[in-house]
């Protein structure tokens, strides 16, 4: 981690200028209507307008944390991840690298609101999202769940229980509808193995679906 500090960009400057110019930063990058207390960002990291990163949050390298978000202090994020805008990330949410977050995504940490009833951070339910997991726009992950690696999620939907690796899910609630590369293609089901335009080799028993390196 590296210690951050407010940025700025030269004023003319076109979306592909400055995207050359964010991916050259080694030092996060800040937007100065954003309110970040964390000490702990990575480098390259960049948060947009408006959001607020309370000071106990850690979020690793060369992440993009969009406009209007929110991260409390219980919460870890990995490399490479990606919160797309209006997001609020509550504590005890464990969010690995590679992650992509569509916009307007809930997460939640209690089964059980009341406002009368006002509970500590370690009394609150967690959250894992695993490595290169893709949640839809708007989807709602209802927490004490786990997101399985590079399982999708489709927009809109409320998912109430694990999600394995590599599945497809969708609906209110979230069912199981397929199986999905890391690049995002479709595995085809019933096979013993499958290897996808992009490279990648897969063994396949039932639902249960295992990279082969």
């Amino acid at each position: 981690m590296v210690e951050h500090s407010q940025a700025s960009l030269p004023a003319g400057l076109g979306n592909a200028q400055v995207e050359v110019l964010l991916m050259r930063r080694t030092a996060p990058f800040i937007h100065k209507d954003a309110v970040v207390e964390s000490r702990q960002i990575g480098e390259g990291t960049r948060i947009w307008r408006n959001a607020h990163i309370l000071p106990g949050a850690v979020i690793g390298k060369h992440c993009t944390i969009g406009e209007g978000c929110y991260i409390e202090n219980r919460v870890k994020i990995g490399d490479g991840v990606t919160i797309k805008n209006n997001i609020a990330v509550w504590d005890n949410v464990v969010i690995e690298d590679e992650v992509f977050v569509g916009p307007a995504a809930v997460f939640t940490n209690d089964l059980k609101p009341r406002a009368h009833l006002k509970k500590k951070p370690e009394q609150l339910t967690g959250t894992l999202i695993k490595r290169g997991a893709t949640i839809g726009a708007n989807a709602t992950i209802v927490c004490g769940i786990t997101i399985g690696e590079h399982a999708f999620i489709g927009a809109g939907s409320v998912v109430i229980k694990d999600v394995s690796p590599h599945h497809l899910v969708y609906g209110n609630p979230a069912t199981f509808r397929g199986l999905i590369c890391r690049c995002g293609m479709s595995i085809p089901a019933r096979r013993a193995g499958f290897s996808c335009k992009c490279g990648i080799t897969y063994t396949i028993k039932g639902n249960v679906v295992k990279e082969v390196f």
